[in-house]
């Protein structure tokens, strides 16, 4: 897996990537001081607001940016961005009032937004070869992974030295850097297609992904994986504080058992992905996540809670959390020309933050008002719910070239080559505007 990072260019984007996501995890550290400091006990709502706007920034700024960006060069869009994030933490440590956070924190995430599809629609372009690609795609699912765990031992550190204001200027160097090292290497731009309106712009990324059936399926299964991290993410602190009554190590480590399964997860999925196709892969991955939860439940309600089976639960959850997300990149890069990806990545990233939106509050709600059960068991069956609908959305049987007629088009056009009816890889594009029909 560690060959691809021989490649120049790809070695100083993960490396960007790295450190990015190292500042991004020290301002998480530093936001939850923050709140408290200015809410006290009300530091819960200032928080819920924040994770709330970052969703909403999500959702609804990648499409539009991906339409803004199409004609930028991607190296400078992208240094671009890290520069106004790193602008926006630099401001952080000053602000007084709660409304000053979610303006910046709206500033900060919408620049996200439109710096994380950009980049990854970027990596397949640098790594064209499928093998390669998706060594990468499990280099980066670790990077994720690595973050959660880094960069709180990282705060920790420094806070043992620094006031939480200083972790900011982390996130600021985070940013610089990774700025620094994109400028250090050339990256490949798609010529651009023809000139389009804006809302033809916007819309064009996700009426590609919902024109598809293996991504309708995708974002089914987005739902599985949302519904099952919520779980995870939202009530953990309940489960290991309320319920079990263990201290905060107990909660790091129940984190920990998370990401170590999406860790081992992700290093076993490129020589998996080389034998088998992504979907049985990926639906197993959440029906495994559906299993864990189930599994939890009916241990919980026999038994009561207990440490040693919540860890088992959440390292299974970590395991099919990563096969599901881990191989998403490799479906987006065969669904859509060079010049549409960057549409199609944002059309990704905000569809699957959609899902988020609607799993993290509803956790939250199942397991104050209802317990820790009914929560397990509800959020299994909307996770069931994505796995159905991916059965019926995603053909097990998928041609890659699939025969079809344009009769709309004159013999002698040079799609056509004088052939009303030919075959050839299959995308959603302005010749294919529905699946298997011109």
């Amino acid at each position: 897996m560690l060959a691809i990072l021989a490649d120049r260019t790809y070695r100083h984007l993960f490396l960007a990537q790295i450190v990015a996501l190292l500042g991004t995890g020290l301002a998480t550290v530093a936001l939850g001081l923050l709140a408290y400091d200015l809410a006290g006990g009300g530091a819960a709502m200032v928080l819920g607001t924040i994770f709330t706007i970052k969703m909403v920034a999500y959702v609804g700024i990648a499409p539009v940016a991906s339409a803004v960006a199409e004609r930028v060069n991607r190296r400078r869009l992208l240094v671009a961005l890290d520069l106004v994030r790193g602008a926006v933490a630099v401001c952080l440590p000053f602000v007084a009032e709660a409304w000053q956070v979610y303006l910046l924190i709206f500033v900060l995430q919408s620049a996200s937004a439109a710096f994380t599809p950009a980049f990854q629609a970027t990596i397949p372009e640098v790594l064209p070869d499928e093998a390669r690609y998706t060594r990468a795609l499990s280099l980066s699912r670790l990077a994720y992974d690595l973050e959660n765990i880094a960069s709180p031992a990282l705060a920790a550190l420094l806070l043992a030295m620094v006031s939480y204001d200083a972790l900011f200027f982390g996130t600021v160097a985070g940013f610089l850097a990774s700025a620094a090292l994109v400028v250090s290497v050339v990256l490949p731009s798609p010529r651009p297609g023809p000139r389009r309106g804006i809302y033809d712009r916007t819309t064009r990324g996700i009426r590609i992904y919902l024109a598809t059936p293996r991504l309708r399926g995708l974002l089914a299964l987005n739902l599985a994986a949302a519904a099952a991290g919520a779980m995870v993410l939202v009530n953990s602190v309940v489960l290991v504080r309320a319920e079990l009554g263990l201290g905060d190590s107990a909660l790091a480590w129940t984190l920990f058992a998370f990401g170590a399964g999406s860790m081992t997860a992700a290093l076993a999925l490129p020589r998996l992905l080389d034998r088998l196709p992504d979907r049985p892969v990926m639906l197993a991955g959440a029906a495994l996540m559906a299993a864990a939860l189930l599994g939890l439940a009916a241990a919980v309600a026999v038994a009561g809670p207990g440490w040693p089976v919540l860890l088992a639960a959440w390292t299974a959850a970590g395991l099919g959390y990563s096969a599901v997300l881990t191989p998403s990149g490799r479906l987006l890069r065969r669904s859509a020309h060079a010049g549409d990806r960057p549409a199609i990545f944002a059309a990704q990233f905000a569809l699957s933050h959609a899902c988020w939106l609607l799993a993290y509050p509803l956790a939250g709600w199942l397991m104050t008002g209802f317990g820790t059960v009914p929560a397990l068991v509800s959020l299994a069956a909307l996770a069931v719910l994505g796995i159905v609908l991916a059965l019926i959305l995603w053909p097990a049987e998928e041609a890659e070239a699939l025969e079809h007629t344009h009769d709309d088009l004159p013999l002698e056009h040079p799609h056509v080559e004088g052939r009303r009816t030919h075959s050839h890889p299959f995308v959603i594009d302005d010749l294919h505007r529905h699946w298997g029909r011109p």
